[in-house]
């Protein structure tokens, strides 16, 4: 992953920056070494490019295993792309979902990375802050690294849903905020209510770093109702 992600970074970020001229803060609250968990809110796909941006290391996401398993020419561009941008498949092959992608994420953390973890677990259907799942309190507790707020701003507008590429005349830009403190609930890791606790005080952070409304729904049940579907129980929130 490591050249390719090198690579994109000569070639894309200078563009970037010349073209978008992208607002960034916070980035000394990012250690330079070390794993840590970086909790943001998901606004487009333009996230995956302008939240790494301003950082001299990668960020490695967790994602569905469907982008790595693609047959042909197509197949070997889509591993390539989503290699380069740090997305890592689920190792799915045991336990549930929720399950498959903690263990993924501690993988990534043990081996001293920085995790990268949306707690809407989908992007958000408009420019609202929406309820996290707790998979990430569990994560924050298990691993005991540090959790840093990342707050995506002005990508909604950049590239909403359905736009092919970014807008011209928009300036996206990341803040990071300062590291988050859940040492007083290790040993919690599956207690309900602290994990909820913990979850509603990262989405609150992010709120305060983005600037954004706040809306105690699910994203994905808001994205299926508008799509006519009947929502989906939520694994990590039983």
């Amino acid at each position: 992953m490591l050249w390719f992600w090198i690579l994109l970074r000569i070639v894309l970020s200078p563009i970037m920056y010349i073209v978008w001229r992208p607002q960034n803060s916070g980035m000394k609250n990012v250690p330079k070494r070390g794993p840590a968990l970086l909790v943001g809110n998901h606004l487009s796909f333009a996230d995956h490019f302008f939240g790494p941006l301003p950082l001299f290391r990668p960020i490695f996401f967790i994602g569905k295993d469907d982008y790595f398993t693609g047959k042909g020419i197509k197949g070997l561009l889509s591993r390539a792309f989503f290699t380069g941008v740090g997305v890592v498949p689920v190792d799915r092959t045991g336990g549930s979902a929720a399950e498959a992608a903690l263990q993924t994420g501690l993988r990534i953390l043990n081996e001293g990375k920085l995790l990268g973890i949306y707690p809407e677990g989908t992007r958000a259907p408009d420019n609202r802050l929406y309820r996290g799942k707790t998979g990430v309190a569990r994560l924050a507790l298990k691993s005991r690294v540090p959790v840093i707020p990342m707050a995506m701003v002005n990508t909604f507008e950049l590239m909403p849903p359905g736009q092919p590429y970014p807008k011209l005349g928009i300036r996206p830009g990341v803040r990071f905020g300062e590291p988050m403190d859940f040492s007083r609930y290790y040993g919690s890791e599956e207690d309900h209510e602290v994990l909820r606790k913990i979850t509603d005080e990262i989405m609150q952070t992010i709120r305060e770093l983005s600037g954004q409304e706040y809306v105690d729904r699910y994203a994905a049940d808001v994205k299926a109702e508008l799509a006519g579907r009947e929502p989906r129980p939520s694994e990590d929130d039983d």
